[in-house]
């Protein structure tokens, strides 16, 4: 009995497909040709791109896995994880990986996050029965990122507060309202894609004693690479946080600190949260005991492999995407459906960063861009940005993860993030609407 082919089969042909037919009529063949050359370029420039922040973020990874934060944080939230990801160990490395991946999402910290869910990804392959195939906990995860609750998107505050918005901070409530809805729909259809399975997998108890070993195998390896650090050692490291600590005093008492919620207090957080967090990371793990110079280089290896994994994955998306952009066929869509969306308020330059969403990042960061600069406190500039915040380019999110353990076989991810983009447009239309 033949398998059924996965949705990104079908959305990749069509968008190959329809670029060209629709490039026949409006003359812009040129352009799509152009666009498939220049896009397979830039798949290959990001994906090395990427290298040298999977590496840094692979390291410092491995030094938490070796340290046991990771176990600390899956044990934490245990309660939860196990009714989301109930063929997932409670203390397996996939359990907490995926925590930190979400955690960044929420905090908008893009670059750190995606090393973290790649991470998660090959964790969560090790447990997968049928390698190149999406597993029920892999496709839930992915639909997750793509809809993931967002706390501060920080990125797009940023742009508002270069602007000149009055108040830059105002797209948090509704896009953590817009957020926590799609990311409620990504579970739900996720969970309802398991339920229709005719099959459903079945866990042999060899392959539970092979997770069980694998998880204390990894809890032996980390218990071996602890080294308990000097004397003199914990007093300078001890000393770095304490000036720290006396430093952030100091700029308190001095007024160097932005005020809450202003312009330069965004600029500000996006500026200080990733030295923070890394020092912070480095810190916990010294203070276990572990070698983190050589644990992080050792884990920073995997980075030029995953990248070169993943960069035929990329071809093929940004390929597709760049001929469907270059050929005029999402301005048609845009405007066969801006009727409909503008009776329920949606004005068309909204809906363009909605459809371009999901597919570049770039693309709709560029055009939510053009509209904060013009007007950065009309409706209009409120709505866009609260849109960019709450939706997440879906098909590279599914290119890079999945690429970089080989999944082919998408199974039921696609469909899943598509309906959480979908939620969080509409909602963040609703809540904006409401909050304006």
């Amino acid at each position: 009995m033949n398998k059924k082919a996965s949705a990104i089969n079908i959305v990749w042909l069509f968008l190959i497909v329809s670029a060209t037919v629709v490039a026949a009529y409006t003359g812009n063949m040129e352009e799509v040709t152009n666009a498939s050359f220049d896009s397979a370029k830039k798949a290959v420039t990001l994906a090395i791109g990427l290298v040298g922040a999977m590496a840094l973020w692979l390291g410092i990874m491995k030094v938490l896995e070796v340290a046991g934060m990771m176990r600390l944080v899956a044990r934490a939230m245990r309660p939860l994880m196990i009714r989301l990801f109930p063929d997932v160990p409670t203390e397996h490395p996939a359990m907490s990986a995926m925590l930190m991946n979400m955690a960044a999402n929420a905090l908008g910290l893009c670059n750190a996050a995606t090393p973290m869910g790649i991470k998660a990804m090959q964790e969560l392959d090790k447990l997968n029965p049928t390698k190149g195939t999406a597993t029920n906990s892999m496709c839930l995860f992915l639909a997750i990122n793509t809809s993931n609750v967002a706390i501060l998107p920080l990125g797009v505050m940023a742009i508002r507060a270069g602007a000149g918005a009055s108040n830059p901070g105002s797209i948090i409530v509704p896009t953590f309202l817009a957020t926590l809805c799609s990311t409620i729909v990504a579970i739900i259809v996720a969970k309802f894609f398991v339920l229709r399975q005719q099959k459903k997998e079945l866990i042999t108890h060899d392959a539970q004693r092979t997770t069980y070993d694998e998880v204390m195998s990894d809890q032996h390896n980390e218990t071996e690479e602890l080294v308990e650090p000097s004397r003199a050692g914990k007093i300078v490291m001890g000393g770095f946080i304490i000036a720290f600590v006396v430093a952030i005093t100091l700029r308190l008492f001095q007024g160097n600190v932005p005020t809450l919620f202003s312009a330069d207090f965004f600029k500000t957080i996006s500026h200080w949260m990733i030295p923070f967090l890394i020092s912070l990371f480095l810190l916990f793990g010294y203070f276990r005991g572990v070698k983190v110079y050589e644990v992080l280089t050792d884990g920073a290896k995997e980075g030029f492999g995953v990248a070169l994994k993943i960069i035929p994955f990329l071809v093929a998306i940004f390929v597709a995407i760049g001929m469907f952009r270059a050929s005029g066929a999402l301005d048609i869509i845009v405007s066969i459906l801006d009727p409909i969306t503008s009776y329920f308020g949606m004005p068309a330059e909204a809906l363009s960063v909605g459809l371009m969403r999901p597919l570049s990042g770039s693309g709709s960061f560029g055009i939510m861009s053009e509209i904060v600069a013009s007007d950065p406190n009309s409706f209009l500039s409120y709505l866009v940005s609260t849109m960019q915040g709450s939706t997440e380019t879906t098909f590279y999110v599914l290119a890079v993860y999945f690429g970089s353990v080989g999944i082919k076989r998408t199974r039921h991810a696609l469909p899943a993030a598509l309906c959480a983009d979908a939620a969080g447009i509409i909602a963040a239309l609703t809540f904006c609407r409401l909050m304006y």
